[in-house]
């Protein structure tokens, strides 16, 4: 109180303001506003200052930058950095102190924009991690915004592995490192794979120099290939041999393995460098062959897949990776190799009979022919020499035709055994392939899986007839139906064919005859062994002559009175007719119409 007493009154307090609230001192009011100016920073419009984030929402940054009032930045300006929180200093741009509505106005992004391409440049040159929001695809790669710039991040360089899904990266903030700058387009190329390939390179040579023949890492599916499988083993890629997947065959690896899978691998081998690793997976599991069935031996009966088919035969899996080939030889009894697929396919399900079987190299020859009796052992009961049957034309030599009675049982027909009238001078010429053919047994070869077989047998012969019709002496009628060198073949009555050499060919008035004739010609030779008739048309007109001659001259000697010697026969009993025996060729025409019949 003693205090309160020594105080002064104020002279000229205005207690009249008082009494209305106001409190003004002796102080102007122009000097409160200019001491309040002074704790405020001097700021022009389109300057980038630092601010404070003292308030945040899901839409808006509020930023003071020591000035008057605060601003207000959208959110999406710091898409960039998803990490922004209060009290971070951030660089903003002063688009306007003051709008209509006394607010200041900011923008971080163009304070970013303004700034970017000195700091774009100094990451360059300082390999500096920045940060970088990914805004979109584009060809090739990804568009990502870095200090408000649109710098290009090819899909080569997002990740040490390939990527499959781009669009999983949109949206994302990610480190990044500045690889290249064109200054005078302005265009700005990043990489987030070099950010972590000094870390891979290292853990790379930690791992390589680890790297054991037989050890077994995990792996993960980097890659898959028609020939094969590749693993990132942590920054080193090994390849897992298609061959290397499974001890059963494998048509695709992605029967086996698919994308991103982890599994265990075993190194089976690498070069020097250690830059080739192969690796394997069936190796980790038993070998199939070592769990096949102790007791089964040969000439036991399995069943199976056809999973390969060759020309020369198919393998078939009795197993997962068992498996066994069965020979073209071992599909038929037959001969006549064919190809494997005439018989099976891929897939087909079939039983066969073991052949051989080596445990040791894992290997089985197996057979289906052996499903069924082998038609040799029974061959002479069930195709006795003279039986006859029909068979199956199965291919053509000069020598004659081989056929198939059945599966597995041949015969070869000799082309002298085809006709016993008609020179076959190729098999072509009597038959065809495929075509069936009467046969009679002529001779077994069991040895030699092969029987003789004749055709011509089945009718009589004919020779024995034409015998006594084709005498030598006789004239028959002929049609010349083939001209050659050495002669014509000429047909004759009943299908027998002859032959006449040139100089049996000249007729009386001394011209050549020509084919398609038809003339009279007298046999001068028959073979019935070697079926041969030679033919002579001179011979007719000439011996004529001979026999004038010879009755000229015995006139001759009659009337000078000479005793006349008994002439010479002119010709055979069988000259007198060009029929020959009426009743050998009545009995040979029945024979033939029977024989076709």
């Amino acid at each position: 109180m003693e205090n309160l007493k020594n105080v002064a009154p104020i002279e000229d307090f205005n207690w009249d303001a008082y009494e209305n609230g106001e409190t003004v001192t002796n102080v102007s009011h122009e000097d409160l506003e200019k001491a309040y100016d002074n704790t405020l920073n001097k700021v022009n419009d389109r300057e980038v200052v630092d601010g404070t984030v003292i308030a945040m929402n899901k839409r808006e940054v509020v930023v003071n930058i020591g000035y008057k009032s605060d601003g207000i930045i959208p959110l999406n300006e710091f898409r960039y950095n998803p990490d922004l929180k209060v009290g971070d200093t951030v660089e903003v741009y002063i688009e306007n102190q003051e709008d209509k509505k006394g607010q200041l106005v900011l923008s971080h992004r163009k304070a970013r924009a303004t700034r970017s391409w000195d700091r774009v440049n100094a990451a360059l040159e300082n390999e500096e991690i920045i940060k970088g929001y990914i805004k979109c695809r584009t060809k090739g790669g990804m568009i990502v915004d870095v200090f408000g710039i649109e710098a290009f991040l090819p899909g080569s360089q997002i990740d040490v592995k390939p990527i499959r899904d781009y669009d999983v990266f949109v949206g994302k903030t990610m480190e990044f490192k500045v690889v290249k700058i064109n200054q005078e387009f302005k265009n700005v190329v990043v990489s987030h794979k070099a950010l972590i390939e000094a870390e891979l390179e290292q853990q790379k040579k930690e791992i390589i120099g680890k790297l054991e023949k037989g050890q077994v890492l995990e792996g993960t599916v980097k890659n898959i290939t028609s020939y094969g499988v590749f693993i990132d083993l942590g920054g080193v890629d090994g390849l897992i041999h298609i061959t290397d997947l499974s001890w059963g065959r494998v048509s695709d690896p992605k029967e086996v393995v698919e994308l991103d899978q982890k599994l265990n691998v075993v190194i089976l081998d690498f070069d020097d460098e250690k830059k080739r690793i192969a690796l394997g997976l069936k190796q980790l599991t038993p070998h199939p062959w070592d769990a096949l069935d102790p007791n089964l031996k040969v000439g036991d009966h399995v069943k199976g897949k056809v999973v390969v088919m060759a020309d020369y035969g198919a393998f078939i899996e009795i197993a997962p990776g068992v498996e066994g080939l069965i020979h073209v030889s071992e599909m038929s009894w037959s001969q006549h190799l064919r190809s494997a697929q005439d018989f099976m396919k891929v897939g087909d399900e079939v039983e066969a009979v073991v052949l051989t079987l080596d445990r040791e190299e894992r290997k089985m020859s197996l057979g289906i022919k052996q499903l069924k009796a082998d038609p040799w052992e029974t061959i002479e009961e069930k195709y006795p020499i003279g039986s006859k049957h029909t068979a199956k034309v199965r291919n053509f030599t000069n020598f004659g035709v081989f056929v198939e009675i059945e599966e597995g049982v041949d015969g070869l027909i000799h082309i002298s055994d085809l006709s016993w009238t008609k020179k076959v001078k190729h098999p072509s010429e009597f038959t065809q392939i495929g075509a069936d053919i009467d046969v009679q047994v002529l001779e077994i070869d069991k040895e030699n899986r092969r029987l003789s077989l004749g055709h011509k047998q089945l009718e009589e012969n004919p020779w024995d007839v034409f015998e006594t019709v084709f005498t030598v002496g006789s004239v028959h009628e002929g049609t010349i139906i083939e001209m050659l060198d050495k002669g014509a073949v000429v047909a004759l009555p009943y299908g027998v064919e002859g032959f006449a050499t040139p100089k049996h060919l000249v007729k009386e008035d001394g011209s050549q005859a020509q084919l398609d004739e038809k003339l009279e010609f007298k046999v001068i030779e028959f073979n019935k062994d070697a079926k041969r008739i030679i033919l002579s048309h001179s011979r007719i007109f000439e011996d004529v002559a001979k026999a004038e001659e010879r009755a000229e001259k015995k006139a001759a000697k009659k009337s000078s009175g000479k005793r006349e010697e008994a002439p010479a026969s002119i010709q055979n009993q069988a000259a007198s007719t060009t029929l020959g025996d009426i009743d050998a060729l009545a009995a040979l025409k029945e024979q033939m119409e029977a024989g076709k019949k």
